[in-house]
């Protein structure tokens, strides 16, 4: 009933899953996501027996050994080809040669059920004649044990063997109780079992539709993202176009910029250098007056009388001759004026430069608005086509043929799961009835090896070998009275044992071989998907029963694989032979028409102006000022001429030493006084005007070197400036159409992302039919072969293993008993 169900659940679905576990995210290339919504479901497909798998496995490899024949494909197709009757077609000869085929692959369980069955006749028939026989005092009846020489070394060995017997007896006796106790507990969680994947199946049914309102709503979000990237085409698409023309154009503006602050620089360098040379021709005019008046002073002195008078006269002439140390001369006045050239600069700065460069710059940072400005007309269009797309996703989702076989298979889950409620409490009714039966059987073995195992305690605990055989005590007669009870309590029912096992061993074992091992390995499916099998007019008939079309190769073997790796409904049954979503989801046919939008849209920049014509005048008038053919040389001469080479502090000292020679008076004293003169004008003059005179020096350096480079730097902004021009009149509309197509790829892209993210969630995520599969290992896989087939094939394992070797145990039964029974007669031997 269970496989019964599952089948029907596969083939009346037909496309009505969720998935099990999310899907894997799909990423846009600038952060959308979309991932279906999750379905949670508890069926394990499978059943974990715990550690008396172990058990059903050694089963499994007895079957092996006894039907090693592989599965019987091309013999079960024959049987459903032809519909095969026994009782009509025996006489043909394929029926003839199809039975042999089916004898020969069942041969080993026939030999086994035919040995059962000899059993069942010949042990009732055996135990008759054997009771009849001990009634006539033969096959052991006759109450005497003759004496031999060997009989207590028989009377271990058979202890020995039977003890050996009844433990293998009460190994097969436990496997029942196990098998037993097993097949009932799992029968109990059958309910738990339907009820789970029912649960499931509405859980799969209800989602569905989830999914698909959950795809239908993320098409809002595509456009909305969109939406906002149209209306910040200013931001996207401008400044995308600005950001591919700074390279050209702000490294000019920026040299433009730099040379308006060149010229105001050169400007405040020519003030400073005319003021600092009108400061340094006072000042030198100064110094030569101060030492002109302290040349008169010393002049005046020398004529002193003493100077006549030798020795001093030959210092005083000394002192005569380095009067010449003091003369200074410097050629700072006959410089030219820097006044013309200040003239010129300041004519230049009456226009300002900086702000041509500016509105350079805002002629070039407007592009963004423009590029919005010749858009908006554009963008409205563009919007109407995405809002079209919106409403033709949704028809196409309602065409999908998923949500009409959700609706219709809803009522059929209803359907079974009543039918199977109402069936379970019957179901349970019988296998207490079962469970009860296999109970009674176990303890019927467990009776009689408890008898044996009675037998043997008494017997051997009893036994005392100086007894004669009709001298033994009581409690070893008790002990063979327990074993001859155990052998006839065997005979009355060892056969009914063999009988319950013959019927579960021909079940079990074919369930196991034709049903449990094909279905694990796949080769049922196999068998079932031949085509013409189930409808000699379909090819193939999973295809015939979803599209009435059975030529399409849709078969149970490749649904139960994709269900089983969860695949979606549509690529699982193949819907695309009903209706094919590629055709209706093709990408082109949705994008077409914004990527022609994008392709006619036209940007117009070309009034982009870097430098006015006054600002280019600005440039050439500087260029023309001839700052650079000032005669720098000449002023660095003239600055580099200090008065550090008077060294007035040297010949102060020597002026004192020179006057200490001389004698006391006036004189001596004069010099002295001109010496400190000299010093002041030294340290008050001198020393600031070489001071003042380094800082001219390197000014009139740097002046010099920057003015040299003017004539250059300005030709190259110009031509810098004329080549970026150039670049914005005649190449700027690649950069447009370059930087275009690219918004225009990422607007597209949301939605080429969002339709592939569509198309593959339909056909391999939404949908996805695990549950099924599932479904159907709960029927088959754990239902029929790990509740039922394993713990029946377990007791009849073991239950027929206890009653096999009842023979061997009544044999040495009845040979034990009559060691330990007390004897009527006994042999009698004379003593010579």
């Amino acid at each position: 009933m269970a496989l019964t169900l599952c089948f029907l659940l596969l083939l009346g679905l037909c496309g009505t899953t969720v998935s099990e576990g999310l899907p894997s995210p799909t990423k846009s290339p600038d952060v959308l996501e979309f991932e279906l919504p999750a379905m949670n479901y508890e069926t394990k497909d499978s059943d974990d027996a715990g550690p008396i798998d172990g058990l059903f496995q050694m089963v499994r490899v007895f079957l092996h050994v006894v039907q090693p024949n592989p599965f019987p494909e091309d013999t079960l197709r024959k049987i459903l080809q032809e519909k095969f009757d026994i009782s009509a077609d025996y006489e043909k000869p394929e029926s003839v040669i199809l039975i042999l085929k089916i004898i020969s692959y069942e041969i080993g369980i026939i030999i086994c059920a035919v040995l059962g069955l000899l059993f069942i006749i010949l042990m009732p028939l055996v135990g008759f004649c054997f009771g009849l026989c001990r009634c006539c005092n033969k096959c052991g009846g006759e109450m005497h044990q003759r004496q031999k020489k060997n009989g207590t070394c028989l009377r271990k060995y058979f202890a020995v063997s039977l003890l050996v017997i009844c433990i293998l007896i009460s190994i097969g006796i436990v496997y029942g109780f196990v098998a037993n106790h097993h097949l009932k507990t799992r029968m109990e969680r059958t309910r738990n079992l339907t009820d789970s994947n029912f649960k499931d199946l509405r859980t799969l049914l209800h989602g569905t539709p989830a999914q698909i309102d959950y795809i239908l709503g993320q098409y809002t979000t595509t456009k909305e993202r969109a939406f906002s990237d149209l209306d910040n085409i200013k931001s996207l698409l401008g400044s995308g176009i600005h950001e591919q023309l700074k390279p050209k154009v702000v490294p000019v503006l920026e040299d433009i910029k730099a040379m308006a602050e060149a010229i105001k620089e050169t400007k405040e360098a020519l003030l400073n250098m005319n003021s600092t040379l009108d400061q340094l021709k006072k000042s030198t005019a100064q110094l030569n007056t101060s030492l002109s008046k302290v040349k008169g002073d010393l002049e005046q002195s020398l004529n002193d009388p003493v100077c006549t008078v030798p020795p001093a006269a030959a210092t005083c002439n000394d002192i005569r001759t380095s009067l010449s140390q003091l003369d200074y001369n410097n050629n700072l006045g006959q410089l030219p004026s820097l006044d013309e050239h200040i003239d010129r600069v300041n004519n230049i700065l009456r226009t300002n430069l900086s702000s041509q460069v500016q509105k350079g710059y805002k002629s070039f940072n407007d592009i963004p608005e423009m590029v919005q400005n010749q858009t908006t007309d554009l963008i409205s269009g563009i919007k109407s086509t995405l809002n079209s797309i919106g409403s033709n996703i949704g028809n196409i989702s309602k065409q999908i043929p998923i949500q009409d076989k959700l609706s219709n298979f809803m009522d059929y889950i209803n359907s079974t799961e009543t039918y199977i409620h109402r069936s379970l409490p019957t179901l349970e009714e019988y296998d207490s009835y079962r469970w009860l039966g296999g109970l009674v059987a176990c303890c019927l073995l467990t009776l009689i090896v408890i008898f044996f195992y009675l037998g043997l305690l008494c017997g051997t605990f009893g036994y005392d070998q100086n007894a004669t055989p009709t001298r033994r005590g009581c409690i070893s007669n008790t002990g063979g009275v327990f074993l001859m009870v155990g052998v006839g309590v065997s005979f009355l029912f060892c056969w009914i044992l063999m009988a319950i096992v013959v019927v579960t061993f021909v079940v079990g074992g074919n369930v196991e071989k034709l049903v449990c091992e094909p279905y694990q390995n796949r080769k049922l499916f196999q068998v079932l998907d031949t085509p013409y099998l189930l409808n000699e007019n379909w090819k193939f008939y999973l295809s015939g029963m979803v599209f009435n079309k059975p030529d399409i190769n849709l078969t149970f073997e490749q649904v139960y694989r994709d269900c089983k790796e969860n695949k979606g409904i549509y690529a699982t049954l193949k819907l695309e032979n009903s209706y094919n979503i590629s055709e209706h989801l093709n990408i082109q046919d949705y994008t077409g028409n914004i990527i022609n939008d994008f392709e006619n849209m036209q940007v117009n920049i070309d009034n982009v102006v870097l430098l006015d014509e006054a600002g280019r005048k600005h440039l050439l008038d500087f260029n023309s000022s001839g700052i650079d053919k000032i005669d720098y040389d000449a002023y660095l001469a003239a600055v580099n001429k200090t008065p550090g080479e008077l060294n007035l502090s040297l010949f102060a000292d020597n002026l004192e030493a020179k006057a200490n020679d001389l004698p006391q008076g006036n004189l001596k004293q004069s010099l002295k006084s001109t010496a400190e003169t000299i010093r002041t004008i030294y340290h008050d003059q001198v020393i600031p005007l070489e001071q003042s005179m380094n800082t001219a020096y390197k000014t009139i350096q740097e002046l010099k070197h920057n003015s040299s480079g003017v004539p250059a730097r300005v030709t190259n902004i110009l031509s810098s400036l004329d080549s970026a021009q150039d670049f914005l009149i005649k190449h700027v509309s690649s950069v447009i159409v370059q930087e275009m197509k690219k918004y225009g790829n990422t607007i597209i892209g949301y939605f080429e992302h969002y339709l592939q993210w569509v198309k593959i969630s339909i056909t391999e995520h939404m949908a996805a039919c695990k549950p099924v599969a599932t479904a159907l290992d709960s029927a088959v896989d754990v239902f029929l072969c790990s509740y039922i087939t394993d713990p029946v094939n377990l007791f009849w394992f073991g239950i027929g293993k206890a009653t096999i070797f009842l023979l061997p145990a009544i044999i040495f039964a009845v040979k034990l008993a009559k060691y330990y029974r007390r004897m009527d007669s006994e042999d009698v031997y004379d003593d010579f």
